[in-house]
C-alpha cells in the first residue's frame, strides 16, 4: 500500500475530518504507545509484554493488541505449539507511526521532568 503524498500545510475550504484526531484515535488506549515501542525493540511475545507492563491487566493488554492489529499497526503470528505461543510485529504501515511515537514519548518525558521541577520550585517557596 502506497501512502498518498499530502501537503500538510494545506487545508481546503472545508475539512470534514481532522487528521490529528484520526491519529490520536489509533494510539489512544492503555499503554498503546509503549506496546508499539516494546514490540519494535523485540519484546513481541504476549507474556513478555505482560511482565513488562504490570499495571495493565491481561484482558486490557489483549484488547489493546487486538485493536492495534485491527488498525493495521501490528501483525499477530500464532504458532501451533503447546503451550500456545503468539508473537506480534510491526507491519510496514506500523513502522511509519514509530518515529512519531518515539518523538511524542520524548516530549512526554520532558513534560514530566518540567512538572517535577515546577512542583519542587513551588515547595521551596
Amino acid at each position: 500500500m502506497e501512502l498518498q503524498k499530502i501537503e500538510i500545510d494545506e487545508i481546503g475550504e472545508t475539512e470534514n475530518q481532522c487528521p490529528s484526531d484520526v491519529f490520536l484515535q489509533i494510539i489512544k488506549g492503555k499503554c498503546k504507545t509503549t506496546l508499539i515501542v516494546l514490540i519494535k525493540k523485540g519484546r513481541n511475545r504476549f507474556g513478555e509484554l505482560r511482565r513488562t507492563l504490570p499495571t495493565i491487566s491481561e484482558r486490557m493488554l489483549a484488547k489493546q493488541l487486538e485493536e492495534l492489529v485491527k488498525d493495521g499497526i501490528l501483525t499477530r503470528q500464532s504458532f501451533g505449539e503447546v503451550p500456545p505461543r503468539v508473537e506480534y510485529y510491526l507491519t510496514d504501515y506500523g513502522e511509519t507511526i514509530y518515529p512519531i511515537i518515539k518523538e511524542m514519548r520524548k516530549w512526554g518525558y520532558l513534560h514530566i521532568e518540567r512538572q517535577i521541577s515546577s512542583e519542587y520550585d513551588i515547595k521551596k517557596i
